[in-house]
């Protein structure tokens, strides 16, 4: 972006340039600013955005919302209506102006509302009036329902004809409250309390259209909320449309999105009941099949054809396993003569090798004195005449000793 600080006075811009300039000064001097009038020239594009103008006796403000901040707005902005729009102001280069980016819109004096609904939901909620655990669920097949909304209203004109299309035989019990204005908060609360008191229904629906936010108060008031949290009869609360949501349906056992949806939600139609049942039907004849086969897989066990057979699997693991037994015990019984045997082997040999027979077999004697059998190891003891038996490999002899000699090398 172009800095006007380093240009010289005189300096020429592109209008490209000075356009940038002016565009970041308002972009960074008016980051978020919330500013009233009355809406003028209000123009829905094809894409989704919201173009409009805010104006007062002295200026125009050009405003565009971006279709992915709509969902945040409660009402119907219409010419001439006066509102609080809150954004950042930006240029629009091609067109030279500038314009309010808008991220929230209001009605004029809702920014208050809001703020005490906020307050009052918090103070509720620590109460435990929103709790999940308090939900109760709703009776499938009520023969008769409470309805607690205007009698003239387009609400209960939709209740009643979705009660006749999908279940004709519901009685229905119309319990005539205003649903807005000053007074009507009370009302709509005495109409809970008198419908569960006296048992009017087995659910209670407490609804009305779509309005305004100042329009759906009442559904929002702390002795509402309290009335629908104290009610031993399930409550559904249908206020307004889908994207309205208000205290009361935070306090209810079930919210509807509308009034219309509520009435669904207590009458199953004829082809839904018979839908349930046939599926309920298919089910519990599927799992009767089910184990049946499962039975008669069992007892096919025990027919004489298999329990040969059976036995023979049962078996035939044990069978082989003492085959495994019996030839590892060979085996090992093998093992252990081989190696006895050859310790023997060599035990002979080494015993075989003490054995003066051996010595005999390289040409050595045996001489030991005739009288005294002793085995004579020198000549010491040995007298001339003496009988000696002599010992040899093969055979012996006996001789008589002529003359001795002393330790000597031969």
């Amino acid at each position: 972006m172009p800095n006007a600080g380093t240009r010289s006075a005189g300096a020429h811009y592109t209008v490209t340039e000075i356009t940038e300039l002016i565009k970041g000064t308002l972009e960074d001097g008016f980051p978020w600013v919330t500013v009233q009038g009355e809406i003028s020239n209000f123009r829905p594009s094809a894409s989704g955005h919201w173009y409009f103008s805010l104006k007062d006796m002295n200026a125009v403000l050009s405003v565009v919302m971006f279709r992915g901040r709509l969902d945040g707005v409660r009402f119907n902005p219409e010419d001439g209506m006066l509102v609080t729009a809150s954004g950042g102001v930006s240029v629009y280069p091609r067109r030279g102006s500038y314009q309010l980016i808008c991220e929230t819109l209001a009605r004029a004096g809702q920014g208050d509302i809001l703020a005490l609904l906020e307050e009052r939901k918090r103070a509720l909620a620590a109460e435990g009036l929103f709790e999940a655990s308090r939900k109760r669920p709703l009776p499938m097949f009520p023969s008769r329902i409470a309805v607690v909304t205007s009698p003239t209203g387009a609400a209960v004109r939709d209740i009643l004809r979705v009660l006749r299309r999908r279940n004709a035989g519901m009685d229905v019990v119309v319990l005539p409250t205003p649903v807005q204005g000053e007074g009507a908060d009370e009302r709509i609360a005495h109409a809970i309390e008198v419908a569960a008191r006296l048992k009017l229904g087995e659910v209670i629906i407490v609804g009305r259209g779509g309005g305004s936010l100042e329009d759906l108060l009442p559904f929002s008031s702390e002795i509402v909320v309290r009335a629908i949290a104290a009610s031993p009869v399930p409550v559904i609360s249908a206020v307004g449309h889908e994207t309205d949501v208000t205290l009361s349906d935070l306090a209810a056992d079930v919210r509807a999105p509308t009034p219309s949806a509520a009435a669904e939600m207590v009458a199953a139609s004829s082809a839904e009941l018979l839908a349930q049942v046939a599926g309920l039907v298919s089910m519990i004849e599927g799992s009767i099949h089910q184990r049946l086969e499962r039975i008669r897989l069992l007892l096919a066990q025990f027919a004489p054809e298999n329990l040969e057979r059976n036995v023979r699997l049962f078996l035939q693991p044990c069978l082989q396993r003492l085959d495994d037994a019996r030839e590892g015990i060979g085996l090992g019984f093998q093992g252990k003569l081989a190696e006895i045997r050859h310790r023997y082997q060599l035990a002979a040999r080494e015993l075989a090798s003490y054995s003066p027979l051996e010595v005999l077999q390289r040409g050595y004697a045996v001489v030991s004195h005739e009288k005294t059998g002793k085995v004579l190891l020198s000549a010491q003891g040995v007298s001339s005449g003496d009988g000696l038996d002599i010992r040899l490999a093969r055979g012996g002899m006996r001789a008589t000793v002529e003359e001795t000699h002393a330790d000597e090398k031969l």
